[in-house]
């Protein structure tokens, strides 16, 4: 096979890194708030803007929230990349037999095709004046909010 995973992740898990997160007392706690708190920027700005999508608070112009809530989104992948990253390391032989894991990589990618999508196809940088997107924009929404619940779902169970 071209690609092992089971040596990726024997050699992820054996590395300093992880053995250093795993010692310390509070390393790993702290990713894991750094992690929580990126999830919080990312989904709950993505939420927001798709609540807009789907009709709710109709008087805020959608060109004004997405300036200002989708920046909060891409501040949190900056914490979550990396967060998550290092957590993986530190248990990546397990998880990476998890089934639960990869459907939340599965999950991950299909929220970035459909924000790719979204941000390509549907939301122009030219409807600033826009109060309303076409039913394509609601598709988009819903398929957001219940790809991050599942995200969030299956963060928590491969906590237990």
């Amino acid at each position: 096979m071209f690609f092992d995973v089971a040596r990726v992740a024997d050699w992820l898990e054996n590395t300093s890194w992880a053995a250093g997160i795993r010692q310390s007392l509070w390393l790993y706690p702290a990713l894991e708030i750094v992690h929580i708190v990126g999830i919080v920027m990312l989904v709950g700005a993505a939420f927001m803007f798709d609540l807009r999508l789907l009709g709710f608070s109709r008087n805020l112009p959608l060109w004004g929230m997405s300036r200002h809530l989708l920046p909060w989104s891409r501040r949190g992948l900056w914490l979550i990349i990396p967060s998550g990253i290092l957590l993986f390391m530190t248990n990546a032989k397990s998880l990476s037999t998890d089934p639960t894991f990869w459907l939340k990589i599965v999950l991950i990618i299909v929220a970035a095709v459909n924000v790719f999508i979204f941000h390509r196809f549907i939301f122009k940088t030219d409807s600033g004046g826009q109060t309303e997107l076409s039913p394509v924009s609601k598709v988009s929404a819903v398929v957001s909010i219940v790809v991050w619940i599942g995200v969030i779902a299956c963060g928590r169970l491969l906590a237990y």
